[in-house]
C-alpha cells in the first residue's frame, strides 16, 4: 500500500471527483480531504491510499494534469530521507 499526497486541488472539488479521476489508474483505498470547517470547501489538498504499482502509474499520469483549472501535483506522502540540509 502506497500513500500520494495529491496538492493544488480547486475549492469545489469533491471527494467523488478525486475518486473517480484516480480510480482509472487502480482501486483508492482510502481517500482523506480535509475541508474548510466553516464554509466546506476542500483546502486544497488530500490523501490516497493505492497500492503500489497503481499508485506508481497515478503519480505518472497525473502530476501536472490540469484538474477543474488547477494543475494538480501528486507525489509520494512521505519525502526521501537525506537531501540538502545541516550536517552536525
Amino acid at each position: 500500500m502506497k500513500t500520494l499526497f495529491v496538492g493544488s486541488i480547486a475549492p469545489q472539488a469533491t471527494e467523488n471527483d478525486i475518486k473517480e479521476l484516480f480510480s482509472e489508474y487502480g482501486t483508492v483505498r482510502k481517500l482523506e480531504m480535509p475541508r474548510d470547517i466553516f464554509s466546506g470547501k476542500c483546502k486544497g489538498f488530500a490523501f490516497i491510499d493505492m497500492e503500489g504499482h497503481e499508485a506508481r502509474a497515478a503519480m505518472a499520469g497525473l502530476n501536472g494534469k490540469s484538474f477543474m483549472e488547477n494543475n494538480l501535483k501528486v507525489r509520494d506522502e512521505k519525502p526521501k530521507i537525506g537531501g540538502k540540509g545541516r550536517r552536525r
